[in-house]
């Protein structure tokens, strides 16, 4: 006796279709490695389909007020809340991550982040009119730029769709989506929630591959491609982008250093580090997972952060006392027991460095010391439940470790001293700079790297700004 799969559609002006030539791929269950659902293909027929359909519905968008933008996003952020269950269960589903912890730390900020844009929508700034040449009154016109095309990532599949389309609606713009061809459930799921709220065309989702994102990139259609995912994939979408001058936002990889200086409270250190290196599987290019530690206190911290990493539990969804799921697909797995298979012979694992189980794709909560700032692990984004550590013996030692990678999106400071602090917060080069904590965000402060980490800012003010353009318009007194 088969199951019968669960199958998934792309969501086109306002209809469920499959993709035009019938093609789809399976998609698997982490937890379990098994396949669940289909969903489609799509091709280029497909992305014509969603570019024209979000074409159309612009320009009765763009003349929406922003109240009546606001309207359509507190009805949306309400929806969420009424089918956060079935959310979560999508969710989970897609991804494997405990049901608790997306019930309690994904939800919550996902409503809240939709209805700041509601209200940011009725708040762009902008410098006041007047007279710069005498006769002549200038004014600025904020715009939105019109078709939207956006690709998320498989760590925060419906998170990512909220930081996608809830600054570019709120700005009057059209969206076309693409989730992750491992994790689209969650975001077709979000595609018949705003079915009823918004109008036809405005809100696309399209499933599919790498091809499928390149065809959307390329298409003449959208003004702007927005992406959270590799480093790669950044420059890939940049350099598409590139040949018709799109504009474009990116929110690629990271490898964010967490400073520790001699005076830190070690317990509480190690308790809140630990808990930003492994949540979501160190699925987050925010993780923390590369300390630097003082020369003094290293071998101290590593055996309490050794100890740490091995009462933390990884395990099914559905068990409350699991910190964190499994790795999201098979190649991921690969890619993190690569990383460990790889280590020179310098390097000790102090903790984990093994797959859990042979179901699913389950990795061990991971700490590696004795390690060198050239090496591979120290270099390059793991993406899975890995905390590396080093020594550093001052200030000056630790500011050229932080830095000394090419990403440059999140980092840490862990210190009694303000001084210190307000030295280090100004000498790392992160987009982000936290202080005796790590990983918390919030809706009115922007996220968003510098280097290789990409351009462009996501949350706040600042991301919904990303999403506009600026027109200026003078007119003669005479």
């Amino acid at each position: 006796m088969t199951t019968e799969l669960r199958r998934l559609r792309n969501y086109i002006n306002g209809e469920f279709r499959d993709a035009a030539d019938g093609r789809t791929i399976d998609v698997v269950n982490p937890a379990t490695g098994e396949v669940y659902a289909t969903s489609p293909l799509s091709g280029q027929a497909d992305v014509d389909a969603a570019m024209e359909a979000a074409a159309a519905a612009f320009p009765a968008w763009r003349d929406t007020t922003p109240a009546e933008r606001q309207k359509a996003l507190l009805k949306i952020a309400d929806a969420f809340e009424e089918r956060a269950e079935d959310l979560i269960a999508a969710e989970c589903e897609n991804t494997g991550k405990p049901v608790e912890l997306t019930r309690s730390e994904e939800i919550p900020p996902m409503v809240d982040q939709i209805r700041f844009f509601a209200g940011a929508a009725r708040l762009l700034e902008g410098r006041s009119a007047g007279e710069y040449m005498e006769g002549m009154t200038s004014i600025i016109r904020r715009e939105p730029v019109g078709v939207c095309a956006q690709v998320a990532p498989w760590n925060y599949p419906m998170m990512m769709a909220v930081w996608k389309f809830a600054p570019a609606i709120a700005a009057g713009n059209t969206v076309v989506l693409k989730p992750s061809d491992t994790t689209p459930a969650s975001t077709v799921l979000i595609a018949e929630i705003i079915g009823s709220i918004l109008p036809k065309g405005v809100f696309n989702v399209i499933c599919g591959d790498r091809e499928t994102g390149r065809a959307m990139v390329e298409h003449p259609t959208p003004a702007m491609a927005s992406i959270t995912g590799s480093v790669r994939a950044g420059m890939q979408v940049a350099e598409s982008a590139s040949k018709d001058v799109k504009r474009v936002h990116l929110e690629l990889g990271g490898k964010a250093p967490v400073v520790v200086f001699e005076d830190t409270d070690i317990a509480k250190a190690v308790e809140d580090i630990s808990v930003a290196g492994f949540f979501n599987a160190g699925q987050d290019c925010t993780a923390a997972t590369r300390v630097l530690v003082h020369e003094s206190i290293h071998d101290e911290f590593v055996a309490a952060l050794a100890k740490a990493a091995a009462e933390t539990k990884t395990g099914m969804p559905d068990d409350a006392d699991v910190l964190y799921g499994p790795l999201n697909n098979a190649n991921q797995l690969k890619q993190v027991t690569g990383f460990i298979d790889r280590l020179p012979a310098h390097a000790k694992v102090e903790a984990g460095g093994h797959r859990v189980g042979d179901k699913g794709y389950f990795y061990a909560p991971t700490v590696v010391s004795g390690l060198k700032q050239d090496d591979e692990i120290v270099q390059n984004e793991v993406f899975g439940p890995v905390i590396t550590v080093q020594s550093f013996r001052d200030e000056e030692q630790a500011v050229e470790y932080a830095n000394g990678v090419e990403y440059a999106l999140a980092s840490s400071v862990w210190t009694k001293d303000h001084a210190r602090a307000m030295r280090m917060s100004k000498a790392l080069d992160f987009g982000c700079v936290w202080i005796n904590t790590h990983i918390p965000l919030v809706a009115e402060m922007p996220h968003g790297g510098f280097k290789k980490s990409g351009y462009g800012k996501d949350l706040s003010a600042y991301g919904f700004e990303d999403y506009t353009r600026i027109k200026h318009v003078m007119t003669s007194l005479g």
